[in-house]
């Protein structure tokens, strides 16, 4: 049921958010602040002279882990990663040896190198095919002294192997002190404030990205569940170089001499669409056809990584395949997931309007296209299509994708692209990645509300569909305030103009769910912040809409209720407040009873409060009924904003 506009509740929570809200430091993305109420699981100070639970990374690592006394952060001794040869070699912690599954740890250390601290903090696995993937935790750890590691989250899957997290960089000697892993506690979402997805379910789809990592922690899970779950795009594992298998694809080769029919596997994103699958939540695929973490030895004689390149010809040739087997591969193993959207080719054309420049992208960066290599030119984006269309499932649309979506080079020739391409009937949309920065203010904002407008008018002149498929809004790094004001207004702005443009919008998906999970932490660019609380900038974007189930029309009756209650509790006249503001009737005033008077305002049917706890719910303004403001000064009490009930300040 549709209710009152936002503004009318957002009052009281907004007003809630912003004066409860001890600092800025409540959107740190440095790890959760609470991770001091989790179980220490391993401390390590090394006092003891015991390092056995770290290791170099293998056979080919020169580290020698050692206890020195040469430096330390606490006591006198810490770990020493000495003789290291290579960037990559340092001292690693194994995991999954030590560690559950599917439960998500935070690790804190300290490290300095001998003359110089430059690393970085990483994570390293062995999925199910025997491939080992990396991805950096914490970089640019860089400084004269010690550098801080806070509360990183990690996690694994039971289809993982070889777990370890490590640090790298450089081939200075490294020293690691204080060096902790703790569980996580459990935290709890705001139940009290509407789901996005749920604001905007008659308009567009509202979804996320995800990855297999994020299963382990159950209020990030909890918090897609509530806003998110109309879509879910993989982060990385669907992407080509998580999907293409080269052992198997040279052993294919071996085994057949043919060379054109790449083999694929999903074992990274197996967790994930597992959880799609069972939760029942349709999945955008990101992507079929990129330059960038596309494996330069995909388009290479034999596979080979230092071989010729492959002709335009036998390049077709494994694009089809490719995509035939990528299609046939996700609808066999998963055929009741609702694949409703592909990226078929991703940012292929620069913000001038022009091809990317050729040659692997390993040696000249991402400006680099191994696709421009074998082709020439641009003219594998229409094959893509084209094979996209042959072999996708029935009702996945096709899009085209990219960033920088509005610069006029880059929107020109997507537009001119995506008009030829719909007129032989080989796509369906466009995707707006939608990487913003709202910078100090609105006025410097890039790019501009208007700007982003214009180009929202110009694709939906085409005639397609539009998905916004990678949506998130950077802040000053070290952001005040004030900045999360700018960044609430920029959002506000942004999301307005989507809207305006909804009958042309099918999805709108944010990237990442929680700042410090995001690929741009250090600028903050999401709704909800570490400690998986709601923004100014969520709030922003809700407001003025229907909101469904938060609140009925009618304040909660005080009146005598339906169902037969106690004689002596026959008429709510008869019943005298036993503790102002204790709405659940637990002899005490906590955030529960916040919490409580939230749920029946939203839900009556189903968090009804008895007789005894509407009348002491009434605790803001009484005798005016049980209203969001009193959960407001339930709130104020709890964050000692006030001393006592009622509110006076109100």
């Amino acid at each position: 049921m549709k209710n009152s506009k936002f503004t009318r509740y957002a009052a009281a929570v907004l007003a809630a958010a912003m004066t409860v809200s001890a600092s800025p430091a409540v959107y740190a993305a440095d790890g959760d602040s609470s991770a001091s109420a989790g179980k220490v699981v391993y401390s390590f100070d090394f006092e003891d002279g015991d390092v056995s639970a770290f290791c170099n990374r293998g056979e080919n690592d020169t580290t020698e882990i050692s206890v020195s006394d040469e430096a330390s952060v606490s006591g006198s001794k810490s770990l020493l990663a000495s003789g290291r040869s290579k960037d990559w070699n340092g001292p690693a912690f194994r995991l999954d040896d030590k560690l559950e599954p599917y439960t998500e740890y935070y690790i804190s250390a300290k490290i300095k190198g001998r003359y110089y601290t430059g690393a970085t903090f990483s994570f390293q696995f062995t999925n199910s095919d025997g491939e080992t993937k990396y991805s950096n935790l914490v970089q640019n750890l860089s400084g004269s002294d010690w550098m801080s590691v806070e509360n990183v989250k990690v996690s694994f899957t039971d289809e993982m192997t070889g777990v370890y997290v490590y640090f790298e960089g450089g081939q200075d000697d490294l020293f690691i002190d204080d060096f902790t892993v703790t569980e996580a506690p459990a935290v709890e979402i705001e139940q009290d404030i509407p789901g996005l997805k749920d604001v905007f379910a008659n308009d567009f789809k509202v979804g996320t990205a995800f990855t297999p990592s994020g299963l382990s922690s159950k209020p990030t899970t909890s918090l897609l569940e509530k806003h998110f779950s109309g879509s879910i795009t993989a982060g990385n594992e669907m992407k080509p170089d998580s999907v293409l298998n080269q052992a198997a694809c040279q052993a294919y080769f071996e085994e057949t001499g043919d060379d054109t029919v790449p083999q694929i596997s999903f074992s990274a994103a197996k967790p994930l669409l597992n959880y799609c699958r069972d939760k029942n939540i349709p999945v955008r695929i990101h992507t079929l056809v990129w330059h960038s973490q596309t494996p330069d030895w995909f388009f290479k004689e034999g596979y080979t990584n230092d071989d010729e390149w492959v002709s335009k010809e036998k390049m077709l040739k494994r694009m089809e395949n490719y995509i035939k087997a990528y299609f046939e591969e996700l609808v066999k193993l998963y055929p009741t997931v609702d694949f409703y959207a592909c990226d078929v080719v991703n940012e292929a054309w620069t913000d001038q309007g022009t091809p990317r420049q050729p040659g692997e992208q390993g040696s000249g960066g991402s400006e680099n296209s191994a696709w421009v290599q074998v082709f020439g030119d641009n003219s594998f984006i229409e094959s893509a299509f084209t094979f996209a269309r042959k072999y996708a499932p029935e009702g996945c649309k096709l899009y085209y994708n990219d960033y920088n979506e509005y610069m006029d080079g880059k929107l020109n020739a997507i537009c001119e692209m995506a008009a030829d391409f719909k007129s032989k009937g080989i796509i369906d949309g466009i995707g707006m990645q939608s990487h913003l920065d709202a910078r100090q203010s609105l006025d410097s904002a890039f790019p501009s509300v208007d700007m982003y407008n214009k180009a929202l008018d110009k694709y939906s002149e085409l005639g397609l569909d539009i998905q916004i498929t990678e949506l998130d809004v950077t802040t000053p790094e070290n952001p005040t305030e004030a900045d999360f004001k700018v960044q609430a207004d920029y959002y506000k702005g942004i999301w307005d103009s989507i809207y305006a443009h909804k009958d042309n919008i099918s999805a709108v998906v944010i990237w990442g769910i929680t700042d410090d999970g995001s690929w741009r932490a250090k600028k903050y660019p999401l709704l909800f912040d570490a400690e998986y609380k709601a923004k100014p900038a969520f709030y922003s974007i809700i407001d003025g809409h229907d909101i469904p189930d938060i609140r009925p029309t009618d304040p909660v009756p005080t009146d005598k209720p339906t169902d037969p209650v106690p004689t002596d509790e026959s008429t709510s006249s008869s019943v005298e407040v036993s503790l102002l503001g204790d709405a659940n009737c637990d002899g005490k005033v906590s955030i529960a009873d916040s919490t409580a008077i939230l749920q029946a305002l939203g839900n009556p049917d189903k968090y009804g409060l008895s007789l005894q706890g509407t009348v002491n719910a009434d605790c803001c303004d009484p005798g005016d009924g049980v209203l969001p403001s009193d959960a407001l000064a339930i709130q104020k009490i709890d964050a000692k904003v006030i001393a006592s009930l009622p509110d006076i300040t109100a």
